[in-house]
């Protein structure tokens, strides 16, 4: 399944001028481009992506302290990363539950 770049802007709240940018900063991240250069990403591609909002957007780093982190500890970054993200859901889903009482 691909995703264009409008959803993949839309899934962060992001502008695609980010994720293109994102995309010449960072060597992981390989969408397909089409003969027109439409860019397709996979569902590898957006947890990549989603590793790197977690730490430029979340935790503050730098674009270069981002790729140094992927390079020095990749595995231990997209566990955080995905343990952020179920945490934030579950807020969310709290505040639902509070809002409605």
């Amino acid at each position: 399944m691909f995703y264009s770049i409008g959803e993949v802007a839309k899934m962060f709240n992001v502008n695609p001028s980010l994720i293109r940018f994102w995309e010449g900063e960072f060597d992981c991240i390989k969408p397909f481009k089409n003969k027109k250069g439409t860019r397709y990403f996979t569902l590898e591609d957006i947890e990549t992506f989603r590793t790197i909002f977690y730490l430029v957007k979340q935790c503050g780093y730098t674009l270069q302290g981002a790729k140094e982190k992927l390079t020095l500890n990749k595995t231990q970054v997209e566990k955080n990363t995905y343990i952020y993200n179920s945490l934030s859901k579950i807020k969310q889903f709290l505040l639902d539950i509070k809002s409605d009482l």
